[in-house]
């Protein structure tokens, strides 16, 4: 039976991961910043996290934040991983960290460096945007009257479920390197992924494509953090929607 421990495993892909893992049969830790036995904040390290890896055979490295302490808290993860004689080490990043000259992209570029310079067995997987976090922006851009959306950009929303199967399954083999991305079955022009959500939510948005300026929305218009060649999901967004919402006008406003 191997030993794994997973970063951020109480949050959308983590908690799915640890389930995955202790279906086959595992014994799997979960590491976040306030659940214990290994309630440890990884961008501060120190003992509690050589405790919390004392034994394990992998990590699978889930924890990440758009606020900043990613890189420092890998690379404290990292070292301590070291300490214990981690024999694997997964990280699960974003397609397109490499073309999108997004500040969170960048650090998730930098973290992907720091585990490949590790000096542990390591694999890397990226997916695009998952079906929840879409809907997240969604509800934002459609909360006034008007919804104003980037003109000409598009997404390719996966389900998180899918890439949990997917990472839990790299965990339990070999190191691998980086590995081919996880993509949606779809790419979809967001404005038809924002009527979709209308639609689910049962709400009427007067809908507006704007066009914006900048690198990061020239990379994004450009489709840098979309794989087309790799649309290897299943779940559409709309089979995501009717699941959350109930499908239509009589669905929960979202």
């Amino acid at each position: 039976m191997t030993t794994f421990l997973v970063t951020g495993g109480t949050g959308t892909l983590g908690r799915l991961v640890a389930e995955r893992l202790r279906e086959g049969g595992h014994e799997v830790r979960v590491l976040t910043r306030r659940s214990r036995p290994y309630a440890v904040d990884l961008r501060e390290g120190g003992g509690a996290l050589d405790t919390a890896l004392d034994g394990v055979d992998t990590v699978v490295h889930c924890a990440t934040t758009p606020r900043g302490g990613d890189e420092r808290a890998a690379t404290n993860l990292v070292a301590a991983a070291r300490r214990a004689g981690v024999a694997h080490l997964v990280y699960i990043s974003i397609v397109g960290v490499d073309r999108v000259p997004l500040g969170y992209y960048r650090s998730k570029l930098a973290v992907e460096r720091l585990v490949e310079q590790s000096g542990l067995g390591w694999t890397v997987l990226r997916a695009t945007q998952f079906h929840d976090l879409v809907v997240q922006v969604l509800r934002a851009l459609t909360r006034p009257p008007v919804a104003v959306l980037p003109a000409h950009a598009e997404d390719q929303p996966v389900e998180v479920a899918e890439v949990a199967d997917r990472l839990a399954g790299l965990a339990v083999g070999a190191p691998a390197g980086r590995v081919a991305d996880v993509g949606g079955p779809e790419v979809r022009t967001f404005e038809s992924l924002t009527r979709a959500y209308l639609e689910a939510t049962g709400r009427r948005r007067r809908v507006v494509r704007v066009p914006l300026a900048g690198k990061t929305y020239r990379a994004f218009r450009a489709g840098g953090h979309l794989a087309p060649g790799r649309a290897v999901g299943t779940r559409t967004f709309e089979e995501y929607l009717a699941e959350r919402f109930g499908g239509g006008q009589g669905g929960r406003r979202g």
